[in-house]
């Protein structure tokens, strides 16, 4: 048996619209995997001809993950279970707009927030089917990020709550960990990706010499969601080519 195969296994993959959730989401469904996505636009069709971003394949439903309303009211991904919940979502202001009340509260609701209110709503579905959650946190969780303390504040509560969940959840076969990736280019990159000293000084960092891509975030996502994991319980996997050491 390969233990990546992953046919016909549901998987819901939150913010798996672009950038590494949709890697995540991609990577599933080239595995057997049906593959639900949950954005922050009207339907998949908005997103098409967008870098990053490919929903063929894909069920999709529009939830703001900001919104607990939104989250409590949003159709199940499967009326049949789940197995895989993947939280991908994510936001972060610029411009020091996560000083100011308003987008200190954006941030933490979409990057820590939700990943409960979600985990919960999906939380029977998961203990039926012995399922896994993983959230992709950063490595903003484990250093300061200047001029984003939001940003760095929500992904640390995000290792903490992958632990907690962790280790309330065990005893019910639903296994929660994470995934703290550092500079991967896609769109909430650009800032720094998008300019060559940012970028040249970020490099710069990175013992392995290059920055990581997509594919390689969802092939950690699919080992902690296959039985090759299966005693992986709690822990936030550092996937930073070496920029942490």
């Amino acid at each position: 048996m390969n233990d990546l195969d992953f046919t016909g296994r549901k998987i819901l993959v939150v913010g798996g619209s672009s950038g590494i959730g949709n890697g995540i989401a991609r990577a599933f469904l080239e595995r057997g995997a049906r593959v639900h996505v949950w954005g922050t636009r009207a339907s998949a069709a908005d997103y098409a001809g967008e870098e990053g971003s490919d929903l063929t394949g894909l069920g999709y439903t529009q939830v703001d993950a900001g919104n607990p309303d939104a989250i409590a009211a949003a159709p199940l991904p499967f009326e049949d279970g789940l197995d895989v919940l993947v939280h991908s979502q994510g936001a972060v202001l610029y411009g020091r707009k996560e000083f100011q009340p308003d987008g200190w509260d954006k941030v933490m609701a979409v990057n820590l927030d939700s990943v409960m209110h979600i985990s919960m709503r999906l939380q029977e579905q998961l203990a039926a089917s012995g399922g896994s959650v993983i959230v992709v946190s950063s490595i903003g969780a484990f250093r300061s990020t200047m001029g984003n303390p939001a940003y760095a504040a929500s992904k640390a509560g995000a290792v903490s709550l992958v632990r907690t969940l962790g280790q309330a959840w065990a005893s019910e076969g639903i296994r929660v960990n994470g995934i703290a990736p550092s500079l991967v280019d896609t769109k909430m990159t650009k800032v720094t990706m998008e300019h060559a000293d940012r970028r040249d000084r970020a490099l710069a960092k990175i013992p392995l010499g290059r920055f990581g891509t997509v594919e390689e975030m969802a092939g950690v996502a699919m080992f902690l969601a296959s039985p090759l994991a299966s005693y992986v319980c709690g822990q936030t996997i550092i996937v930073d080519g070496g920029l942490t050491l």
